[in-house]
């Protein structure tokens, strides 16, 4: 494969801050409910959708498998709202986010996730598509949900490799 190389962070709060919100059960719980049983660590997620008529929705996706290193030979971004992939089993999943330079993503960052993380993308945010490492990986999507045009696709002159 030819290409420019990226290498897998961590995916932590501070360094994924300017692309969205890492969701996990860290720190102190909200409260605790459920006669005592269950923790709750509410409003985890900055969730925003615009236009008339736009509304959360849940769906569930089920994804192939990519192995390392992958290619990645595109990013996407949602102009109208933000989303979030909360993964439905342990498994590690690749997150690869840009920054936005003048409308067209600046150099990728790749982040390997940790049983238990999803992630929430700001609204506009450049990402690579969903990218398990694990096949039939299910996970649970909120995103916007109305009319209007909600995809914007960038494909790189020259694909990147990721690499473990």
């Amino acid at each position: 494969m030819t290409g420019h190389s990226i290498a897998l962070e961590s995916l932590t709060s501070w360094d994924f801050a300017s692309f969205g919100e890492v969701l996990e059960a860290t720190g102190n719980p909200d409260m605790i409910i459920n006669a005592g049983l269950c923790e709750r660590f509410q409003d985890i997620a900055t969730l925003e959708f615009i236009g008339e008529g736009a509304r959360a929705g849940l769906s569930i996706f089920r994804s192939r498998a990519q192995s390392l290193p992958c290619r990645l030979s595109h990013v996407e971004r949602h102009p109208l709202g933000s989303q979030a992939f909360v993964p439905m089993s342990v498994d590690p999943f690749v997150v690869v986010v840009a920054p936005d330079r003048a409308g067209k993503p600046g150099t990728p960052r790749a982040f390997l996730t940790r049983p238990g993380q999803g992630v929430n993308y700001f609204r506009n945010t450049w990402h690579g598509t969903l990218a398990p490492l694990t096949d039939n990986a299910l996970f649970a999507v909120v995103d916007r949900i109305g009319d209007g045009n909600n995809l914007e696709e960038y494909f790189f002159a020259e694909p990147y490799l990721i690499n473990s």
